[in-house]
């Protein structure tokens, strides 16, 4: 691979809290470690470019929808997970990788199925604050992950299917709203409800994209001075 193409999807719809900034900190990871990156911001009036690596990120109710319509009719991105691509789904897009989600007045739209999981309307108030995950998941443990960090804002809960794997387990908000735990991986798809950006605030999380994206385990060993996050990172789990 001569370039790392990495999209971040509709940033016009999907951009609210945001989370377009895990694209500029995969990009800058890479190119740090003297990997050639292209940051490419797809809108929802353009065809979804081809990548090794795309990104989902938070929004409103109505551009969430349209999103999914449009993501739906194209085929593109579901196209490119099937083929091995990498996909990061943050909030709005993690409903949006499922089957299911509901609209503003209760409707349910069809979700891209990428993960077996259905978010639904609860009785309970808006997940609103900080969060903090124990990383729990088989297939992550490889990386030995630390706790992630992350600010939810969220009225839906998402409900794993039986055999899908969440991230992690809740030791601080709400997560998932079920079973105390909090997003979902299956293959190269990783979900979860955290902003923040997500990956700015969890670096280790970042590298583990971009070994799935590269297709090298050896990412690691290139070693990043991420002192300074790791700081703000213990201010936060403090």
């Amino acid at each position: 691979m001569s370039t790392l193409r990495i999209c971040v999807v509709y940033p016009d719809l999907l951009g609210t809290y945001g989370d377009g900034g895990n694209g500029l900190v995969l990009q800058r990871r890479a190119q740090w470690r003297g990997i050639e990156a292209q940051l490419l911001l797809a809108p929802s009036t353009e065809a979804l470019p081809a990548a090794e690596l795309y990104l989902l990120g938070g929004g409103e109710d109505g551009p969430q929808v349209r999103a999914a319509r449009q993501l739906l009719t194209e085929g593109t991105l579901a196209s490119a997970v099937g083929q091995g691509a990498t996909l990061l789904a943050v909030c709005a897009g993690m409903q949006l990788v499922g089957r299911s989600f509901p609209g503003s007045d209760g409707s349910i739209h069809q979700g891209l199925g990428l993960l077996e999981l259905e978010t639904v309307r609860v009785d309970a108030p808006r997940a609103v604050g900080e969060v903090v995950v124990e990383v729990t998941a088989p297939s992550l443990a490889a990386r030995s992950l630390p706790p992630l960090t992350g600010f939810e804002n969220h009225g839906g809960r998402s409900r794993l299917s039986p055999g899908v794997e969440p991230v992690g387990v809740v030791r601080s908000g709400v997560g998932n709203g079920f079973g105390g735990t909090e997003g979902a991986v299956g293959g190269r798809v990783l979900a979860t409800y955290l902003h923040g950006p997500v990956l700015a605030r969890n670096p280790g999380l970042a590298d583990l994209l971009l070994s799935w994206a590269l297709e090298d385990d050896g990412l690691a060993s290139r070693v990043l001075d991420d002192a300074p996050i790791e700081a703000l990172r213990a201010e936060r789990l403090g």
